[in-house]
């Protein structure tokens, strides 16, 4: 690679998204410290933001930006985890994982590339194929996280399992194909397969998953009109280097491969609300106990570092409007610059009415329209496609909705555990858990979490008729008490309160969590994937701010064999009343497939909201002009 002279970055804030040469003075560093070998690819690589106090004080100057690299030999298995600052141009630490202790770097690209020779190499494989009368070079290798199980000959080494499906045609879409009955267990390392499992011979349903087929799609449906979203006076929100300000809101935007977008030191109002939000991981455990497929569960952002397939979005096709697009530089495997062009869309959307009344005794009649700021990215990982879209709300709420779409992963047997989505083709009951990491500054650091719920008062004296209910407050102090359910039937929510300011009214400032309420992990208490998805477990998590507490299931994921992340992070048991605090909180979807499912899924929601509650002393939106348009009287 030609050296890059410039010996500073361009960045002028700690937070700035990562620039192309960024990337490249970071290999040179490595490249320089003998590092990078023959065999040795990136596994990770993102910023390594500055501590919180550090970014709160940075005022102007040069930022030291430092990124952290995750190394791994492709020869031999071993893996180091680096600390590079590409400001100073030096590694400032290095050092090499233990992964039978702590878990194994995540699966890269270069490592899928040889599965499918492998197994084709493998007679037992052949054999079982040979059986279902299904020539290998029709297979398609899926080979997915093995997570960990009681096999000690697997303990630290890197391994892999496989599925095979059936491709009938370059276009043909294998996953209507699955070849049930049969996985092999591949060891990453010495590209071999360690075991095939044949649990008996299933039929491979024929069905057609082409959805892109036009003649599955069928004639275009008559009667839709186009819809034309115009802004004649352009856009109100604006954009630089990551710096976003539309109407009250101020903040930043980030990206990175295991998170994709992070939103920073957002404001309202030039008041703090959030330093940092952030997607910190997502597991997508499944039901089926078969033999060949009890060990299916992945986690997307700890495991494949799924932001790095991040979609380059189109206009008219996923964005609609006024559309403005942000790119995102990453590393590849190698260690190079690779920008994700229009990775991050962002626009603003008519939302209904904000506020409205007729007055039946002053005549008044006054409308308001409610609009939102989107900024949102799309990643394919796999079979699934997900979409987050952050929303900015004129009346100073904020919304996360996460959007799961793609092809439901497949099996051939329909039954107690899978729904029978097409003649003989199966989709295995699962569950899409997100685990939002909210580290919280409302109007400051100190911050401490109400959990606020309705109650009902019984009948009797002070409630005679029994329509009385109550709002109950308990104040979370520990973060042993930090660990919460939702409870849906009593409308709990979590307010975030500052414990030093009140509003006008003599309240604590706050914002509100409203959970969506749906249910967290499924799997048993005493099961692997209870234990090495333990954030998913519980609805809400509260922590005191550490730098090096960033992912629910901890730093590496991958084959690690539980008990990292949260379970760690609250081991000490702090005092989380009055301090700078983080919530974690785990959202999502139990997915029980459906014929409509297939074969393509139509978008399914989830997400939570955080609103204002006590945080003005009134309507923060009453200063929202009327509506100017044309039919608007």
């Amino acid at each position: 690679m030609t050296a890059v002279e410039e010996p500073r970055t361009l960045s002028g804030h700690p937070l700035t998204m990562t620039t192309e040469t960024e990337v490249a003075v970071v290999r040179e560093v490595l490249a320089a410290a003998g590092m990078l070998g023959e065999h040795v690819r990136y596994a990770f690589f993102a910023p390594e933001e500055p501590a919180k106090a550090e970014v709160l004080a940075f005022d102007d100057g040069v930022p030291d930006r430092r990124f952290r690299v995750v190394l791994l030999d492709l020869s031999t298995g071993r893996s180091w985890d680096a600390v590079v600052s590409a400001t100073a141009r030096e590694l400032v630490s290095v050092r090499e994982l233990e992964p039978e202790r702590e878990g194994q770097p995540p699966i890269i690209d270069s490592e899928f590339e040889f599965i499918e020779d492998a197994l084709n190499a493998s007679p037992e494989w052949c054999a079982a194929l040979a059986e279902r009368g299904i020539e290998p070079a029709s297979v398609r290798a899926v080979p997915l996280s093995a997570g960990v199980y009681d096999y000690p000959q697997e303990k630290g080494r890197r391994i892999a399992r496989a599925f095979g499906f059936r491709q009938d045609s370059e276009s043909d879409h294998p996953w209507a194909h699955p070849i049930d009955g049969l996985v092999a267990y591949v060891d990453l390392t010495a590209r071999t397969i360690d075991r095939v499992i044949d649990s008996g011979v299933v039929p491979v349903p024929a069905g057609s998953g082409n959805f892109d087929d036009p003649a599955v799609q069928g004639p275009p449906l008559e009667g839709l009109k186009p819809i034309e979203i115009t802004q004649p006076e352009g856009r109100s929100f604006t954009e630089t280097d990551g710096h976003v300000r539309w109407g009250k809101w101020d903040l930043r935007i980030g990206f990175n491969e295991r998170e994709g977008l992070t939103l920073h030191q957002i404001a309202f109002d030039d008041r703090p609300v959030c330093y940092r939000a952030s997607v910190a991981e997502m597991v997508v455990p499944y039901a089926d106990p078969a033999p060949v497929r009890f060990w299916q569960n992945y986690f997307d952002c700890g495991e494949y570092m799924f932001a790095r397939y991040a979609d380059s979005l189109q206009l008219g096709c996923d964005c609609l409007g006024d559309i403005h697009y942000v790119d995102a530089t990453i590393a590849d495997d190698l260690g190079n610059p690779k920008t994700i062009s229009n990775a991050i869309c962002m626009h603003e959307e008519d939302y209904g009415v904000l506020w409205k009344h007729t007055d039946i005794f002053t005549g008044s009649r006054e409308v308001r329209r409610q609009r939102r700021l989107v900024i949102s990215f799309f990643t394919p990982i796999g079979n699934y496609d997900y979409g987050f879209y952050w929303y900015l709300y004129l009346d100073g709420t904020i919304e996360l909705e996460c959007k799961a779409t793609g092809i439901v992963f497949t099996s051939g047997t329909p039954g107690e555990y899978a729904t029978e989505i097409a003649p003989g083709l199966g989709a295995p009951f699962h569950q899409h858990l997100f685990s939002a990491r909210l580290d919280m500054t409302v109007d400051g650091l100190a911050n401490a979490v109400d959990e606020v719920e309705a109650g009902r008062v019984p009948m009797g004296e002070g409630n005679r008729y029994g329509n009385a209910f109550s709002r109950n407050s308990t104040r979370l102090r520990s973060e042993s008490g930090g660990q919460r359910d939702a409870s849906p039937g009593t409308a709990r929510a979590w307010h975030v309160v500052n414990t030093e300011k009140t509003n006008a009214l003599g309240q604590p400032v706050g914002y509100v969590l409203h959970p969506h309420g749906q249910p967290t992990l499924l799997a048993d208490p005493e099961s692997s994937i209870a234990a090495r998805a333990a954030f998913a477990t519980k609805a809400l998590w509260v922590t005191r701010y550490d730098p090096a507490q960033r992912y629910s299931a901890g730093d590496f994921v991958n084959q690690n064999p539980g008990g990292a992340g949260l379970p760690s992070y609250v081991a000490a048991d702090r005092d989380i009343d009055g301090q700078d605090v983080v919530l974690w909180h785990t959202f999502g979807l139990t997915h029980f497939p459906r014929p409509e499912d297939w074969p393509v899924m139509p978008v399914d929601y989830t997400g939570f909201t955080l609103k204002p509650a006590g945080f003005f002393d009134r309507n923060p939106a009453l200063d929202v002009p009327p509506g100017a348009a044309k039919n608007c009287h």
